[in-house]
């Protein structure tokens, strides 16, 4: 796809560096970006500009590049020993394997705000880096990931009702996947009925890839899925609340209302995302 290409390149000549005499610091700010990974949030963001103003995807690049940092900062973290004690991610040692827990934490807190630097200083008019900084931070912080990471943590072991399980994953997961698709709009300068459409849909598709995360999880190996798996039995996952047919079968449900979205918004958009989701919306079947 040329779009992932085009951010790949972005992303690997834009890694941090800096004068140090740290050993390693530098190397442990770039190695979980180096890592690859699907770079599903920052294509959502820029499929969204591409489909609405192609000359500022160069402009989008930076924001872009800053909700990747700021994704990865929280796997970084989700994987430390006090989370999930997880040993791979994206197909390598996770940072505090790699390294050690004080670098991962000191490296997640890193990468954390420098995406807000990376938003202050993109070539985009002020009100629009504005926009993008208040989206990112709601969404990624008190109001959102961080709020759906300390239930996680807190209600382990804990059997949630459905209703709790899905804000609980609204917030974890599926706020930033909607705030990558409205931070799009917001560059491309679309209404604000449209911003929120795009946001709406990305409630939806964030809670679709969380549902499909937890059948991965359920199904795969580590070495199939290129992270740590067989790892929820304590956690609030829609498998073990609705067993794997369960969960399959809401997977279905939110396939279905994605596709029904996708028909009524703009045609240039939705045409954008289908290439870009056509592997995601039924990757729980595979």
């Amino acid at each position: 796809m040329q779009l992932l290409d085009e951010f790949e390149s972005y992303l690997q000549k834009n890694l941090p560096t800096l004068e140090t005499f740290h050993p390693y610091y530098q190397e442990a700010l770039q190695y979980m970006l180096r890592a690859g990974g699907k770079r599903f949030r920052p294509l959502l963001l820029l499929s969204v500009v591409k489909a609405k103003n192609p000359l500022l995807v160069p402009s989008a690049m930076r924001p872009a590049l800053a909700v990747e940092m700021l994704h990865t900062y929280s796997l970084i973290h989700d994987d430390l020993p006090v989370m999930d004690d997880a040993d791979l991610r994206r197909g390598n040692a996770t940072l505090h394997k790699k390294f050690d827990e004080l670098t991962a934490v000191l490296v997640g807190d890193a990468l954390n705000t420098h995406a807000f630097y990376l938003i202050a200083t993109a070539a985009l008019h002020s009100d629009v880096r504005n926009a993008l900084a208040r989206e990112l931070a709601y969404n990624g912080g008190i109001y959102g990931m961080v709020h759906g990471q300390i239930l996680d943590c807190y209600f382990e072991n804990q059997k949630l009702p459905l209703e709790k399980l899905r804000i609980l994953h609204i917030n974890k997961t599926a706020k930033l996947i909607a705030a990558s698709l409205k931070m799009g709009a917001i560059i491309a300068v679309m209404s604000e009925a449209e911003q929120e459409q795009l946001y709406d849909f990305g409630i939806k598709l964030g809670l679709l890839f969380q549902i499909q995360d937890d059948i991965i999880d359920a199904t795969k190996s580590s070495e199939e899925a290129g992270k740590t798996t067989q790892n929820d039995e304590a956690k609030n996952s829609f498998v073990n609340l609705l067993g794997l047919e369960g969960a399959i079968a809401q997977a279905d449900e939110l396939a279905k209302d994605i596709q029904e979205m996708l028909d009524s918004m703009d045609s240039d958009v939705a045409d954008e995302l289908r290439t870009l989701l056509a592997h995601y919306i039924t990757r729980h079947k595979e």
